[in-house]
């Protein structure tokens, strides 16, 4: 069992280390820690990589007490992205875009925030063999992983992409956020109730559906039963952020005969970008991500039932 206390990295505990950490509740399950450590090993970096579980509302706090302790750099995930937005100094034009930030680190004196999940997303698509240009793709969810990922998937050019929301508020006004960039790249953007998905003629010809709500962690899904058995047919390809376990999204798809992924990939083609940006962009020839990848599918797979 991991206690509570595991949970929460201290800086001072580290000395003659760099230290860093990912934040998130809950954040035992977290594969982070063995992505940079493995990432450290091959690149012959010291430092050290552990996480922290905020408690929800007093991540700014938490965060504050890890750089103020000698930390250098956090990841972030599930809830706490918007929050990191919120309490960075300085953003990237992409961590502005999407008003979400995933990782975050220091440089003199102020606190600079980037996202990296639309990167980490497009690279995984592709190396699976997802053509994106051209294609119809809806994105279930409007919080801060939609909102990561949406501008990097618009730079591809798909014909079109429509954002599924329990809150058809919520998913318009994370469409008026893009609509610009959509109409610079050709893009038809839409926004729509999660349950109109199965009544509306122009989703039928859906390629690549991405949940990108965190359901998956409590083996739920944010589609019906019976809207998975309108929209997902045998040439859609269903891509879950959740990782590490076939998500009640996962067997939707399955059970209709769909190509379906985890979010392995991405966590470690985002986590590579983040090492970089912490580390240098000049160990990037050092730094295999797909080996990396490999390793923890089969580690994964011998742990499997």
């Amino acid at each position: 069992m991991i206690m509570p206390s595991e949970l929460q990295t201290n800086p001072a505990d580290f000395s003659g280390v760099d230290v860093y950490a990912v934040a998130g509740n809950p954040i035992a399950h977290s594969k982070s820690p063995a992505i940079h450590r493995r990432f450290a090993e091959q690149t012959g970096q010291a430092m050290h990589y552990g996480t922290l579980m905020p408690q929800l509302g007093e991540f700014a706090k938490a965060a504050k007490a890890f750089f103020a302790a000698g930390g250098k750099g956090m990841n972030i995930t599930v809830p706490f992205k918007l929050d990191a937005q919120a309490l960075a100094d300085v953003l990237t034009p992409r961590a502005e875009l999407a008003g979400a930030v995933n990782t975050l680190w220091q440089h003199e004196g102020l606190l600079y925030g980037d996202n990296t999940d639309g990167a980490g997303l497009v690279r995984d698509l592709q190396a699976q063999g997802i053509a994106l240009t051209n294609a119809s793709i809806c994105i279930l969810g409007a919080g801060g992983a939609a909102r990561g990922v949406l501008g990097p998937l618009l730079e591809q050019k798909p014909q079109s992409i429509v954002i599924a929301n329990r809150s058809i508020d919520k998913a318009q006004d994370l469409q008026k956020v893009f609509q610009a960039m959509a109409d610079a790249h050709g893009v038809l953007l839409t926004a729509c109730p999660v349950d109109a998905l199965g009544s509306q003629a122009q989703y039928a010809a859906i390629d690549l559906i991405i949940n990108a709500t965190a359901a998956g962690l409590s083996n739920n899904s944010p589609i019906s039963d019976a809207i998975a058995r309108q929209i997902l047919r045998p040439t859609v390809f269903a891509y879950d952020m959740v990782y590490g376990k076939i998500t009640h999204f996962m067997q939707q798809a399955i059970n209709q005969g769909c190509r379906v992924s985890d979010g392995l990939g991405m966590l470690v083609q985002q986590a590579a970008d983040a090492f970089l940006l912490w580390r240098g962009a000049e160990l990037a020839q050092q730094l295999n991500a797909w080996a990396v990848l490999d390793e923890l599918r089969k580690e994964l797979a011998a742990k499997a039932p």
